[in-house]
């Protein structure tokens, strides 16, 4: 495998955990997973938004770091092959939308001071679905919290990832169709984002298409 350290991207209900634990498993790699199941706030924040998006981020920015700070310092870490179903930057993402410019100016000070040293992924690789896909998964899945996510909220969500993106430099950003894909049901679908992840790519972004691949 050329790429060290993969980090999975994608919106909410893009099958970023999925993927990620089979990739972990194919690879024989140090699985990270983002833990937010038990966030106390989560149910709270999509009831009222405004009022608790700053507790909100600020509990994801705490426990990225713990996380960040549990698994990045390895030292077998550039040695084996690690995959994680998120970036760091992923609080920069959400918290861009959600919070109030003068909350988010006082965010990104206190996340540049956390994660100035922690290492960057090789590669993203984002798993991009529709919004009708990505209500689809929601509802399936069934957290009685998520059920109240707005496709307008969805968009907002791919949009400013999008834009952060277009600002990231230093290693190569896979945006991957996978609107028709079924990592479950089909196991091709795999094979084909093993293919894409295996080639070589310069810097920036990459629009791919999953749908069309057959290996």
């Amino acid at each position: 495998m050329k790429f060290k350290y993969i980090a999975l991207e994608g919106n909410i209900g893009a099958g970023k955990t999925t993927v990620s634990k089979m990739l972990a498993e194919r690879f024989s790699a140090k699985l990270i997973l983002e833990e937010f199941a038990d966030n106390p706030f989560l149910p709270s924040f999509y009831e009222d938004r405004e009022k608790w998006a700053f507790p909100l981020e600020m509990s994801f920015l705490a426990e990225r770091y713990q996380q960040a700070f549990d698994n990045f310092p390895s030292p077998d870490l550039f040695t084996d092959v690690a995959v994680s179903d998120y970036m760091i930057w992923k609080s920069l993402v959400f918290a861009r939308i959600n919070l109030k410019p003068i909350e988010f100016d006082l965010y990104q000070k206190f996340f540049r001071i956390m994660f100035e040293r922690f290492p960057r992924p090789d590669v993203i690789v984002y798993l991009n679905k529709s919004t009708d896909k990505l209500l689809e998964n929601i509802q399936k899945r069934g957290r009685e919290y998520e059920q109240q996510i707005s496709p307008e909220y969805l968009q907002s969500v791919h949009q400013s990832y999008l834009a952060f993106f277009k600002q990231l430099t230093g290693f190569p950003v896979l945006m991957v169709n996978t609107n028709s894909s079924d990592f479950i049901a089909n196991p091709r679908d795999l094979e084909n984002l093993i293919a894409l992840v295996s080639r070589t790519y310069d810097n920036g972004i990459h629009y791919l298409n999953l749908d069309e691949l057959s290996v």
